[in-house]
């Protein structure tokens, strides 16, 4: 059973038609293989693809190259690992720092609305994150600020599609 919450206005809902069984889980296609930030692409193949609970554990970002790669002196576009689709800029309405210390202190990237790229994402009646593609993103874990997205970074480091 699912429980249903009310999100703020600028969330774009869907439905679980999103994550229907497709010929690569709930997606069409299995992850990138050159994902960005040194990404391990089993782990993102299993979050995105054959899962819709779990998440890459708490820490993992950080583990990751982002940090080393991303100095926060430009916006960041994070890519859908399977499509390559534009799904979240960051840091907006905030700087970088607050970004990364929100991020650091919930353990997965953390995005505001205002972060969100809504034609291609959208948040299920339970909280889940999605691609429309059907991408497992993680969660929408509202709290005092408003919407935050929690994220997990192996379902957001894919390259631009071509």
């Amino acid at each position: 059973m699912f429980s249903f919450k009310i999100y703020g206005p600028n969330v774009v809902m869907g439905d679980e038609n999103i994550m229907s069984p497709k010929a690569h889980g709930t997606s069409a296609t299995p992850v990138q293989t050159d994902l960005r930030w040194n990404c391990d692409n089993d782990t993102a193949d299993r979050i995105c693809n054959f899962n819709r609970h779990y998440a890459e554990y708490s820490g993992y970002w950080l583990k990751t190259n982002f940090l080393k790669e991303e100095t926060g002196d430009k916006e960041i576009t994070f890519y859908d690992s399977n499509t390559g689709k534009p799904l979240f800029i960051a840091p907006r309405g905030r700087t970088f720092d607050e970004f990364v210390a929100e991020s650091r202190a919930h353990g997965w990237p953390s995005f505001r609305d205002e972060e969100c790229l809504w034609d291609n994402l959208r948040c299920l009646p339970n909280g889940e994150m999605v691609s429309v593609d059907g991408t497992h993103l993680g969660h929408n874990l509202p709290d005092r600020k408003g919407d935050r997205h929690c994220i997990n970074i192996v379902s957001v480091a894919g390259r631009p599609s071509k």
